[in-house]
């Protein structure tokens, strides 16, 4: 049993504010974690586990660590999945009667990780919540260690779950009573990598809801953010804002205002497509390198980074808004003198963002105010440079830079350069700011002068030449002599403390002397800890104008960035309309030329349109470059739309309104499903959601089933994505199905295309342009050849080929009495029974009318047809 002493009993108490979370608990300079938060802690952040007390029965389990690396070790719990509490000291322990008073201080989970060195510089950290109310759905999230802060909403299931994916969220608050239905298994996929907090459903009402929005913007009416009669909205972007403030347990004064949108107001990436088109990391090396965003991130800041990945992953919809930034990337790409010079400058800018965001809430250290000082400080520089610039971005960018001459005045005149990290260490505040501080700093400096004199008197008097003045925190100052001198020791010297090889002595001149100094330094630390919050408390206060500072030059690198790729690439300008048109000539991919020589990549032209090439099937063999054509489209136009210049020689985009892709198939997307299955719930979810204005990259669609049930549906998806809606949907699709072709002939906007080949001494050559019409042959042969196979493997693949082509089973050799009884055993069996005879089909066939059926209801139509052909 164990003994509570009074401060166990103040653990356990504060422990039950948090019961899910291991407990920091600050004794001294070392934070301690007891009981299960000790096994549990001590394992993964490889310290050793000890016990409070010694004896068996009252032995209590327990770890530490020292309070000035405790961040690294919570980043360690908090990369595992656990909750971190911090519990401080809140009251000076000689002023304490009894136990030090105590209270946690904030609580560190995925979502709400503010620590700089435990966060991607270049990649938000949103924690989000999810409502439903009466079928309308709310989503809101929020980035703690920048203030970022938004809110949407949606009318169906798969486009909260299609906002999911892109935001990426690293914490997911749900109700409890919120419930996905069919939507389960794909919530489930799309927030596998977050950590889900079900949290109270009446946790708020909507008065108390409306009410904490409003006291944090400081305003009467949450009308002016487009919250009005939004409840599903309001509920969740109160349960963020709730939640940051329980976690954080202060004032979150940098969050200033929240941003509602419409996901209509940008062009939609789900998941999917972020992952097919390797837009934020490469399928292979899951990793950036690889990326689009590798190619286009030539920021130097990590604000621009974030920006350039907001734009990447929300790329615009409106012609006139994307026209603003490609007038802007034009004119600095055009300008080479002035973009280098604001990169230049760019490069000494530190990350204001998230700096004010660590002031606004007390964390700010004495060198993050210098860092966010010198940042400010280069604001005239980028003023100066952007006044020249005419395109009507740059000159907003311009006007948002604030000089801030204020704050950097508050915080040069108080702020030492050589100021240490820790304001506890002294040496924080200039002189002149304060002249009781000043006092203290005198006598300071001057009781060093004074310890060296007395040092080098002493030594004269005493002849001890060895002698030496010097000060720990146990014993305070001392008078050291070595064991040789101690016969030359004066009879007015105290001695204090024994050594093995010298004594150390004191004096009362020397007592007098260490009082004085001790108070003194005690009460410049006191001094300079307040007089470093009031200046960070005064910095705070425009909080507001740092971020849209910080907002700013975010854009200004992120447009600098654009620029300067696409002056080294060679990007065009692409021509922005809205009438659904793409054309393209001389398209590339922007990854693919990365990684070959400079010259080699092979260029596509490329046609879409809603009159005459809506659709393009394309033939061709496997690595002769369907893929890239197919991914090379939609990068092309998402780049466009973001506001960048494309890698083509011309280009016109007609506005896109999302991206589609089924490219490949993964069977752990769904636990429990086949390929096929997983293929047909995503073509289900592209046919039903498409619009006209969407893009569909489709490749190999029916290929995870037989050859004929994989042609049945392919044919059938393109007939219904020819008449969608009654204008189709502008298609890509990739395929090996060399029967599709037909469809060029039946339907008037599908056009064929293949990936050209030349044979050329019994070799195939893959030219890596397309061309019109269907390719005449897979050419897989050639292609397992180049894949290393046995030469003996290919021959005999060319053998059997032929014998297919020509209609007939291929002939076995006569090599082993297997292979004899295999061929006895083919010949029993005729060639008609692999045909599919009409008559046993032709009733049921005759009661089906294709144009009538969902692509579902065709989907099981198609497998009853195959279950008779079985039966019969």
């Amino acid at each position: 049993m164990v003994r509570i002493t009074p401060m166990f009993q103040q653990y356990l108490s504060i422990k039950q504010e948090v019961p899910d979370a291991i407990l920091f608990f600050r004794m001294g300079d070392f934070y301690e974690m007891f009981f299960e938060d000790a096994e549990v802690a001590a394992p993964i952040l490889q310290i050793a586990l000890t016990s409070r007390n010694k004896d068996e029965e009252n032995a209590v389990p327990m770890c530490g660590v020292p309070h000035h690396a405790a961040s690294a070790y919570i980043t360690k719990l908090v990369e595992q999945g656990y909750k971190v509490a911090v519990c401080d000291q809140v009251e000076d322990p000689r002023d304490a009667k009894g136990v030090v008073k105590r209270e946690i201080t904030r609580v560190i989970t995925p979502g709400v990780q503010v620590d700089t060195d435990a966060l991607e510089e270049a990649v938000s950290n949103y924690v989000a919540a999810v409502t439903c109310i009466r079928g309308a759905y709310g989503l809101a999230y929020m980035d703690v260690s920048t203030g970022d802060f938004r809110v949407t909403g949606m009318d169906a299931v798969h486009k909260l779950l299609d906002e999911l994916g892109r935001i990426s969220a690293a914490e997911l608050l749900v109700p409890e009573d919120m419930v996905f239905g069919p939507g389960q298994e794909r919530f489930d996929m799309e927030t596998a990598e977050m950590l889900k907090n079900v949290r109270p459903s009446d946790e708020l009402d909507l008065q108390e809801a409306e009410s904490l929005l409003k006291r944090q913007f400081g305003v009467e009416t949450l009308e002016g953010f487009g919250l009005e009669d939004v409840p599903e909205q309001v509920f969740a972007a109160a349960a963020v804002l709730h939640y940051v403030v329980e976690t954080q347990r202060r004032d979150l004064s940098h969050v200033t205002d929240i941003l509602a949108y419409r996901i209509s107001d940008t062009m939609i990436l789900d998941e999917s497509a972020k992952r097919n088109l390797e837009i934020l990391e490469s399928l292979q090396r899951k990793g950036r390198k690889g990326s689009l965003l590798e190619v286009l991130d030539q920021t130097r800041t990590a604000m621009g980074a974030r920006g350039l990945r907001e734009w990447v992953c929300y790329p615009l919809v409106k012609k006139k808004a994307i026209s603003l930034r490609l007038d802007a990337v034009q004119e600095l790409r055009d300008r080479l003198t002035e973009r280098e010079r604001l990169r230049e400058q760019l490069k000494r800018v530190n990350d204001v963002e998230r700096l004010n965001s660590k002031v606004a809430m007390g964390r700010a250290h004495p060198r993050d105010l210098i860092a966010l000082r010198e940042s400010l400080e280069l604001i005239p520089g980028f003023r100066d440079v952007l006044s020249g610039f005419g395109s009507l971005l740059l000159k907003r960018l311009c006007e948002g830079l604030d000089p801030l001459d204020d704050v950097i005045e508050v915080i040069r005149n108080a702020i030492r350069d050589d100021a240490p990290a820790n304001v506890g260490q002294g040496g924080v505040i200039r002189e002149g700011v304060h002249p009781e501080l000043d006092r203290y700093i005198t006598v300071t400096r001057d009781s060093r002068e004074w310890i060296a004199a007395l040092e080098s008197r002493e030594r004269g008097r005493t002849g001890i030449s060895s002698l030496k003045v010097g000060y720990n925190k146990v014993f305070g100052y001392y008078i050291e002599v070595t064991k040789p001198h101690m016969d030359k020791v004066p009879d007015t010297y105290i001695r204090k403390q024994t050594l093995v090889n010298a004594e150390r002595f004191v004096t009362p001149e020397l007592k007098d002397r260490e009082a004085l100094i001790l108070e003194a330094q005690e009460k410049r630390t006191q001094l300079e800890y307040d007089l470093f919050v009031s200046v960070r408390d005064q910095v705070a206060a425009e909080a507001k104008r740092i971020r849209s500072v910080a907002r700013a030059l975010a854009d200004v690198d992120v447009v600098c960035s654009l620029a300067h790729v696409a002056h080294h690439h060679n990007y065009v300008r692409p021509e922005i309309e809205e009438n659904g048109e793409i054309r393209i000539e001389g398209a590339r991919h922007p990854v693919v030329e990365q990684t070959i020589a400079a010259g080699d990549f092979v260029p596509n032209d490329l046609n879409l349109d809603m009159d005459k090439e809506q659709i393009l099937i394309i033939t061709g063999p496997n690595m002769a470059g369907k893929s890239t054509v197919l991914r090379q489209a939609a990068l092309i136009v998402l780049m466009a739309q973001m506001g960048s210049f494309v890698p083509a020689s011309r280009a016109t985009i007609g506005i896109v309104d999302r991206i589609f892709t089924r490219i490949g198939a993964s069977d752990d997307l769904y636990r429990g499903h086949s390929t096929f299955m997983v293929e047909m719930i995503e073509t289900a979810r592209i046919v039903h959601q498409s619009s006209p204005r969407s893009l569909l990259i489709l490749d190999e669609i029916g290929r995870g089933t037989s050859t004929f049930d994989g042609v049945s549906i392919a044919w059938a998806v393109i007939e219904y994505l020819h008449e969608r809606r009654g204008q189709g949907v502008k298609t890509l699709f990739a395929t090996h199905y060399h029967e599709l072709t037909t469809l060029a002939r039946l339907l008037p906007r599908v056009r064929n295309y293949n990936i050209a080949v030349k044979e050329w001494q019994g070799r195939v050559l893959f030219l890596r342009k397309m061309v019109r019409g269907g390719a005449s042959h897979s050419y897989g042969i050639e292609v397992a050849r180049l894949a290393g196979l046995p030469k003996t493997i290919i021959e005999r693949g060319r053998e059997i080929l032929g014998q297919l082509e020509a209609g007939g089973l291929p002939e076995l050799e006569e090599c082993s009495p297997i292979r004899r009884a295999r061929k006895a055993a083919h010949k029993q069996v005729p060639m008609e029974f692999f045909e599919v005879p009409p008559s046993m089909l032709q009733k049921r066939l005759e009661e089906v009318n294709p144009d009538d059926l969902t692509p579902m209801e065709a989907l099981r139509t198609l497998y009853e047809l195959k279950r008779l052909s079985q039966e019969k």
